[in-house]
Formats: structure tokens, C-alpha cells, sequence
């Protein structure tokens, strides 16, 4: 029953791969704030962590050596590690050397060296696409949330031809019922696997009652 609650849960959204490019590469790395929303968004698409998660990252939960990675502790508690692309990890190692701002600072501060705000990250990510927007206009329909951002890591992995256990795991799931959901957002994708099939050949009918209904009908 769960199972088929959530798929009829409204289709999940997701990030163009133009889309995603043209929100990297919105902030102004001139600056120091500019830095941390890129390397921080960066994180989000590639590894999909709640936003919880990356606000609450300290430095010591990035690895930049080999097996580069990130620990985080999600739901329930439950500890894991995520792997960093290459180019990803030299963007974080890259923004772990910038100065400290405060003693035991986490990993994205906001300016003052405490803890960004889920209110603060959600206003530097609409400002960051409005400014997307003007290079990538399909933006304009979109309702960007960091949320999204975990929804886009999903259907990447899914494009890429993860299985989805493995998804519900990268992803800190409890079940892959819940991956479910984002599967059943790209409807694009589906299409094409159906476009390289043969269908079976069906021909429609016309329902014909018996005598018995046609007599029931009658005598109402």
C-alpha cells in the first residue's frame, strides 16, 4: 500500500545537465562567498546530500586524498560516505584552504563562521539561479530547491545505468520503495526505451453486454 501511495505522489523535478552548468557557474568566485556557493552546490549535485547534511559538514568530514570522500551522519543516525568526482574534489580541496573565520567553523559558514541557515540556502540558491537564468531560460519554469539538487544527483546516477538499490544506498535511503519516486520522474527516458522496442499489436474492441445485463438495464 505504501508502495503505491507514494507512485502516485506528483512527478519529482530534476536539473538539465545545461542547467545544472549554468547554476555552477553562476556564483562570482572573485569573492569569498562566491567560492563557497560554488564548491557547495557542486557538492550537492554530485553527491545528493540532504540539506542538513551539508550544512552540518565540518572539515574533518572531507577526505581529498586518495579515496576521496565525504562522511556525513543522516537520518536515524546512520553514518556514510559518499566518493567526490575528481573534479569535485579539487574544487573542496581548493576551498578548504581558504582562512578561517571562526574556531571549529563548518565546512560552509556563513559570514560570521557559524552555520548557514536552511533560509540561508535557499535564498543564495534562488539568487544564484536568477542569475543561471539569463544563460539557461528553462530555468525560469523551474522552482529550484535544494531538494532538486538531490533529485537531479538521482536521475544522473540513473542515466549513468546505476541500479537502483545502489542509488538508494548512495543516496542514504531506508528503502529503495523511496527511490522509487524518483524513477518515476523521468518520463523522457522511458519513452526512449519504448521507442526501441516492438509492442505487442493489440486491436481495440467495443464492449457488448449479454442478455442478461441488456435485461437488467431495461426493467431499471
Amino acid at each position: 500500500m505504501r508502495w503505491e501511495l507514494d507512485s502516485l505522489r506528483s512527478l519529482e523535478p530534476f536539473l538539465s545537465r545545461q542547467e545544472v552548468d549554468a547554476l555552477l557557474a553562476a556564483p562570482d568566485q572573485q569573492i569569498w562567498s562566491g567560492r563557497r556557493d560554488h564548491a557547495m552546490l557542486l557538492l550537492a549535485v554530485q553527491t545528493g546530500l540532504r540539506l542538513s547534511e551539508l550544512t552540518s559538514l565540518r572539515h574533518d568530514d572531507l577526505h581529498v586524498g586518495t579515496g576521496a570522500h565525504v562522511r556525513v551522519i543522516g537520518k536515524g543516525r546512520k553514518e556514510r560516505c559518499t566518493p567526490l568526482s575528481k573534479n569535485t574534489r579539487a574544487v573542496l580541496a581548493a576551498w578548504a584552504r581558504e582562512p578561517l573565520l571562526a574556531e571549529n567553523q563548518p565546512l560552509f559558514p556563513n559570514a560570521r563562521g557559524g552555520n548557514l541557515s536552511s533560509h540561508g540556502v535557499h535564498y543564495l540558491l534562488s539568487k544564484h539561479v536568477a542569475t543561471a537564468t539569463a544563460q539557461c531560460p528553462s530555468l525560469r519554469s523551474k522552482r529550484v530547491s535544494p531538494h532538486v539538487l538531490r533529485h537531479t544527483t538521482a536521475m544522473d546516477l540513473l542515466h549513468e545505468g546505476v541500479e537502483q538499490s545502489t542509488i538508494a544506498i548512495w543516496l542514504g535511503h531506508e528503502s529503495i520503495e523511496t527511490t522509487q519516486i524518483y524513477l518515476d520522474a523521468d518520463l523522457a527516458m522511458k519513452q526512449a526505451v519504448l521507442d526501441k522496442t516492438t509492442p505487442p499489436q493489440g486491436k481495440p474492441g467495443r464492449y457488448r453486454p449479454d442478455d442478461r445485463l441488456l435485461a437488467f438495464l431495461k426493467g431499471l
